[in-house]
């Protein structure tokens, strides 16, 4: 039997997302702002849609309040030893925590455009559109600000195809989509509310303002919950089914040796970075550095721990047949 592990001696450094960092910072300041605005005139003006898309945007600066923590959480223990796999899951820890609150944010939509829509009151509709259509610029400069368009590409002679879709599903900042996120799902209840305010106006059409805060609510509910899967999958080491694995166990089956797979273990470690844990049974001569070598072109997997079992011993373990 040998192996070849990587020791763990000292932890992954997480080179963090200064820019995406930069742009969070700018985007709290522009959300904070607006939301004052927003809150202040769905009260002045009594309007549910705008006074929704102003509680929603205060939830979207809390969390992109806490995107930013967790870069700079993430950096600041780069370097502790206690963290043997680098730090990037406070990341996508801060993106977690930023989806439970979305869904907050939508149950208290819906529980308040429901009563506004059973308790209707008198909207004052042009002031309350004039706010909605700044709110929603704000959003979009946001949403821009927030626009994750990094990506990484793969270099080693496997199915290109497989490979793209591995890098949309696995290569994103997920800390920094939770907060995209937030902004895209403001700015599609500032349309709803500007949307609901225009149909009251020209309409009078007043149930649309409630009604649109429940479809608003809705839609943000659908967003957080995909964003709580995929953070979540992240956080347990759930990604057995990630594309790289597949490719690992072609690679085994392809070996010449005859080598089986006994125990695989993959887990993400960074943003588009696995580490791996191999134990084979072989019916040839193959060392663990052979085995990492021929890992080595996928270039994802970054701490790699190989073990070889030749299969004769396999055999011995092998209760006898009576």
């Amino acid at each position: 039997m040998s192996s070849h592990p990587f020791p763990c001696h000292a932890p992954l450094i997480n080179e963090g997302n200064p820019l995406a960092e930069r742009k969070t910072r700018w985007a709290v300041l522009l959300t904070l702002v607006m939301m004052v605005a927003e809150i202040g005139g769905g009260w002045w003006f009594n309007s549910m849609a705008l006074l929704a898309d102003g509680w929603h945007m205060s939830s979207h600066a809390l969390a992109l309040g806490l995107a930013v923590l967790a870069y700079r959480a993430a950096r600041h223990f780069a370097r502790d030893r206690r963290f043997c796999f680098g730090t990037w899951k406070i990341e996508v820890l801060g993106g977690f925590t930023s989806a439970l609150m979305l869904i907050g944010v939508a149950l208290l939509m819906l529980v308040e455009s429901t009563e506004r829509l059973l308790n209707p009151s008198e909207i004052h509709y042009q002031q309350a559109i004039a706010i909605a259509v700044l709110g929603l610029m704000v959003n979009l400069a946001c949403a821009w600000l927030l626009k994750d368009d990094h990506h990484h590409g793969h270099h080693h002679g496997h199915d290109h195809h497989r490979e793209h879709h591995h890098d949309q599903d696995h290569h994103h900042d997920l800390n920094l989509r939770a907060a995209y996120l937030h902004v895209l799902a403001d700015a599609a209840t500032s349309v709803l509310a500007i949307l609901a305010l225009c149909g009251g106006l020209w309409w009078g059409a007043s149930w649309l303002d409630p009604v649109m805060g429940i479809v608003g609510a809705g839609l943000v509910g659908v967003w957080a919950l995909g964003l709580v899967r995929q953070t979540g999958r992240v956080l347990l080491d759930a990604e057995m089914d990630a594309p790289v694995v597949e490719e690992i166990r072609e690679l085994v089956a392809e070996a010449p040796e005859g080598a089986t797979i006994r125990d695989l273990h993959v887990w993400r470690v960074g943003q588009g970075s696995y580490a791996c844990m191999l134990s084979l049974w072989t019916e040839a001569a193959l060392s663990a550095d052979q085995m990492r070598e021929r890992l080595a072109i996928h270039e994802e997997l970054v701490h790699v721990t190989v073990e070889i079992t030749p299969a004769a011993l396999r055999d011995r373990q092998r209760p006898a047949v009576a």
